[in-house]
This record gives structure tokens, C-alpha cells and sequence, in this order.
């Protein structure tokens, strides 16, 4: 299984931006789909972006789309997720999370995915 830490949040003023990625750990990474999600206070996890494991598909939360680009290094075990324009309803703890899988697709709910990192919060100020 593929083991995840998220670094890159921080505080922000809206706005601005913030690049958060995700190392992984494991064989299975190069051959996972990697997700993030978000979680508000008092609010169930969201997705938010997605990309396959050859990274030439991709998805987006309609909230976000156009605004943040997820991308992934396999070389460097790392996924990727520029976000910029924030707003302060996209302050959350940001998740990242993998799931291998056989084919080049993309998978967007929490129930999908098998490995979870511990989340980096973003704080969006306006």
C-alpha cells in the first residue's frame, strides 16, 4: 500500500495562491490514481481533483475548476496541486489519497480511494 504525507498549506490571503503536494511511498505509486480532498470544519470530505496514473486524465470539483491544477512527478513520487485565486470557502484540511488501479481513469469519492495521508490545512483570509 502506498504510504502519503501532504506539505504545502499554510495561511493565505484570498486571492493568492499555494502549491501542495504529496509524497508517496511504495511500489504501487507510479500505477495509483491520486486524489485530493477536502474537509471544512462540520463538513463531510470532498473531492476536489483527481489524476490517472499516466497523468493524461484529470478531474475537477466544479468549485475549483479553472483555478487549481493537480500534476504528478513519478519520478520524484509526487503529486501536485497548484491552487490559485483562492477564496476563503476553500479553507480546509486538504487530503491526499491513492488507490491503485489497472486502468488509465480518474476516481472521485472518498469510498474509492484505499491509502489517506493525515491532511495540511489551508487557511484562505479575507
Amino acid at each position: 500500500q502506498v504510504q502519503l504525507v501532504e506539505s504545502g498549506g499554510g495561511l493565505v490571503q484570498a486571492g493568492g495562491s499555494l502549491r501542495l503536494s504529496c509524497a508517496g511511498s511504495g511500489r504501487t505509486f507510479s500505477t495509483s490514481v491520486m486524489g485530493w480532498f477536502r474537509q471544512a470544519p462540520a463538513k463531510g470530505r470532498e473531492f476536489v481533483s483527481a489524476i490517472s496514473w499516466s497523468g493524461g486524465v484529470t478531474d475537477y470539483a466544479v468549485s475549483v475548476k479553472g483555478r487549481f491544477t493537480i500534476s504528478r512527478d513519478d519520478a520524484k513520487n509526487t503529486v501536485y496541486l497548484q491552487m490559485n485565486s483562492l477564496k476563503p470557502e476553500d479553507t480546509a484540511v486538504y487530503y491526499c489519497a491513492a488507490r491503485p488501479v489497472g486502468y488509465n481513469i480518474v476516481k472521485t469519492t472518498v469510498a474509492e480511494y484505499d491509502a489517506w495521508g493525515q491532511g495540511t490545512q489551508v487557511t484562505v483570509s479575507s
